[in-house]
């Protein structure tokens, strides 16, 4: 675990925003954002190493106020480390976080340009809810929840 504000974070942080930016153009995700979200208890926020560089990261912060839902922001794994299962072991950790804080369920808004992202959620058990987040008016936004 790492804090959202650390060097390492905001690297990738900024990675995964040039990476939506590319695909849909503006900033990548104008969702509001705060790194005191991702402070346990409320969040938590996990880079991935891959022979010892940061290739990847995940946050997850509280959703509404029932206490028991996490939404899933900035998931992102670097290029040169996509397809060596880091996705998948970012995620299980984020749900493992967010299961040990309590939460009882995961969210998360996707894109339609997302592909590889798509048949991730989908394959982790996955299913399409209604559109909820900063996004959710937008033709092209996808939304997934999973019980934990």
């Amino acid at each position: 675990m790492m804090r959202y504000d650390s060097p390492v974070a905001r690297e990738l942080v900024a990675a995964a925003l040039a990476d939506l930016a590319q695909r849909y153009g503006g900033e990548g995700d104008e969702t509001p954002v705060a790194a005191c979200e991702f402070e346990p208890p409320a969040g938590a926020f996990l880079i991935a190493y891959l022979d010892g560089a940061p290739v990847g990261c995940a946050g997850w912060r509280t959703h509404g106020n029932t206490g028991h839902v996490a939404e899933l922001k900035r998931m992102y794994v670097s290029p040169a480390a996509r397809g060596r299962g880091v996705a998948r072991r970012v995620l299980a950790g984020i749900e493992e976080s967010a299961r040990k804080h309590g939460r009882s369920r995961l969210i998360l808004e996707c894109g339609a340009r997302q592909p590889e992202a798509i048949a991730l959620y989908r394959a982790s058990g996955y299913e399409r809810i209604p559109d909820f987040g900063y996004y959710r008016e937008e033709p092209e936004v996808i939304s997934f929840g999973r019980s934990l």
